[in-house]
């Protein structure tokens, strides 16, 4: 079955939590975001293997293995935002998504456009970084 969206269409705290036409927003919009992320993978990998060229100057060499450097690694988080992003698909297709791991409640609409593969609601998320941050200070 396919739910035609309006282009205008905002999920909105006045309708049915992950109803058919939010669930569709939110899949299209994490798979927008897959595909935005991709392309701007290949172009890094396309960059990188026109790069090669070989720079008389060693401070030229140097920042030029430093932007490398750096591509490598926001593609490094891009490929995991993917998975992240695949992960969230699966929980559209499978019904869980929009629902706190923790806790079942829902996840605020606001806090799924803002952040779409969010896994924990705005509280539990809190409760994780305060744990964390205690964790760490007892550490040293």
């Amino acid at each position: 079955m396919t739910i035609m969206l309006s282009p205008d269409y905002r999920p909105s705290d006045d309708e049915k939590f992950m109803n058919p036409m939010m669930l569709e927003h939110f899949r299209q919009k994490l798979i927008r975001w897959r595909a935005d992320l991709l392309e701007e993978s290949n172009e890094t990998l396309n960059h990188l293997q026109k790069g090669g060229t070989t720079e008389p100057d060693i401070a030229d060499r140097a920042s030029i293995e430093t932007e490398r450097s750096l591509e490598l690694r926001t593609r490094d988080r891009a490929r995991k935002l993917i998975t992240k992003i695949d992960e969230a698909l699966e929980r559209v297709d499978k019904g869980g998504y929009g629902y706190c791991e923790e806790t079942g409640e829902p996840i605020s609409i606001s806090r799924l456009e803002a952040r779409p593969i969010a896994t924990l609601s705005i509280e539990a998320q809190e409760r994780h970084e305060r744990m964390e941050k205690t964790h760490r200070d007892e550490r040293g």
